[in-house]
């Protein structure tokens, strides 16, 4: 089957044109002005951008944390990306300390195969690392998992200095990467107990246990490591001023550091913990928390002039409900927000529309970066021939507004209630199926697994 979209504006990372796009099946076959395909399915998209499927590289979907597990699995979250225009999602496979590599890449395959709205990749989380494991390494890259991850904090899942450098000179040698959490673990613990030997244990305390200075701490010393180590590395959610100082710090030693921001990092600040209502503050609750002002305002900053070059959701959702757990209690509150539905209609909003980046920006922000830097590009992240036909049709003059009854994410709220959007996604299309249109779901679950190669921008 052939679709043709014609009148729109083709954005790329390099520059925007006005162009045509002829989908044949599942790849774009052509893209250029004047296209006509005998027997094409014909949209007119006359004023409208056509962006890359979104890649959102940091979700965390169906997983089992602080007692319970996540409100979205696979099919409530990938459904909720695709509305959104997300079009792969690279998730995190877990093991658990003491289990094997391949077990937590089974059991996410598990998750996700036949269930996933969008295609859907995996980063393997590294929280143990022993000769059993290191003898894993190559069959993850054989299984197209050529990025992974690492904790400075969570008991459960941090690693430490000797093991973390042991396994990115592993990965070293098979061209992979890892994206690291950066925080002090154990000065945010020792904060922890005064705090509640202080009485403190209301969702407040959670910003003031986890100040800008213990993420910049963990940055710096993460990237020390990785210079005696010579490895590329990424910076996953970085949220403070002072940790962007110490990439850049890096970078001008000769580092290769890569850096990923998130929507919630731009668009809230500290003040969402210190509401008198606990379910109205607990809902914000997330690792490293809402900053101040000043350091959105370096984000953006950072993202208009390329020091930050990706920007996921880190969506990791939880209902009220569970958030309850936390009354009295502030270290059981679980960690994350839902995000991957408002990602581009945000990005655009508050940073195209506004002026601060431009939407060629935002294309390599929300796409081509993330498909070059994780090893999916040129299969994904442009709109070139031969690429898979994911396409997000933008339309800067349909503006919305964001409100929980209109998400599919089963948290059942939204962290961005009554906020007014700059125009709006009319339709995206995955592999050239029409998947969402003028926001009502046109496919079922026809993601699938999207092997990776090793990748760097």
């Amino acid at each position: 089957m052939k679709t043709l979209l014609k009148g729109g504006t083709v954005v790329s990372a390099a520059g925007s044109r006005a162009a045509d796009v002829l989908v044949d099946g599942e790849k774009i076959a052509a893209v250029g002005e004047g296209l006509a395909a005998d027997g094409a399915n014909v949209v007119d998209v006359s004023g409208k951008l056509l962006f890359p499927g979104f890649i959102d590289a940091h979700t965390h979907f169906d997983l089992a944390v602080c007692n319970t597990t996540t409100a979205d699995n696979f099919n409530t979250g990938t459904r909720s990306a695709i509305h959104g225009g997300t079009t792969l999602v690279i998730d995190f496979a877990c093991p658990n300390k003491g289990e094997s590599l391949q077990y937590g890449l089974d059991l996410w395959h598990k998750k996700a195969d036949g269930r996933s709205s969008c295609d859907y990749g995996f980063h393997m989380t590294i929280d143990d690392w022993n000769d059993a494991i290191r003898a894993e390494i190559p069959a993850m890259f054989a299984a197209g998992i050529p990025s992974f991850k690492m904790y400075m904090t969570y008991p459960a899942m941090m690693i430490g200095d000797q093991d973390m450098f042991c396994a990115l000179q592993e990965l070293k040698k098979y061209g992979g990467i890892a994206g690291v959490h950066c925080e002090n673990a154990g000065v945010i613990d020792a904060l922890i107990a005064a705090h509640k030997a202080a009485g403190q244990t209301a969702p407040s305390s959670h910003p003031e246990c986890r100040p800008n200075p213990l993420e910049a701490e963990a940055v710096a010393h993460l990237l020390r490591i990785t210079e005696v180590a010579g490895v590329p590395i990424v910076i996953v959610h970085l949220s403070t001023k002072e940790a962007l100082l110490e990439v850049m710090r890096a970078r001008a030693r000769g580092q290769q550091v890569y850096v990923e921001t998130c929507p919630h990092y731009l668009l809230l600040d500290d003040s969402v913990y210190y509401q008198e209502d606990y379910s109205a503050a607990a809902r914000y609750i997330c690792a490293p928390p809402m900053r101040k002002k000043e350091d959105q305002e370096v984000l953006w900053k950072a993202l208009a002039n390329g020091t930050i070059q990706t920007v996921s959701t880190d969506h990791c959702s939880f209902t009220l409900q569970q958030k309850d757990a936390g009354r009295g209690d502030f270290t059981k509150i679980p960690g994350g927000l839902p995000g991957v539905e408002t990602r581009g209609e945000l990005l655009y909003t508050a940073g195209v529309a506004a002026g601060r980046i431009t939407k060629e920006q935002m294309c390599a922000l929300l796409s081509e970066n993330p498909a070059r830097l994780y090893g999916a590009y040129p299969r994904k992240g442009v709109i070139a021939p031969g690429s898979d036909a994911d396409l997000v049709v933008y339309d800067p003059a349909a503006d919305k507004t964001i409100t929980a009854g209109t998400q599919l994410s089963a948290a059942g709220y939204t962290p961005y209630e009554g906020w007014r959007t700059k125009g709006s996604i009319a339709q995206v299309y995955l592999r050239g199926t029409l998947a969402v249109d003028h926001g009502e779901m046109k496919a079922g679950p026809i993601g699938t697994y999207i092997p990776r190669h090793p990748g760097a921008l």
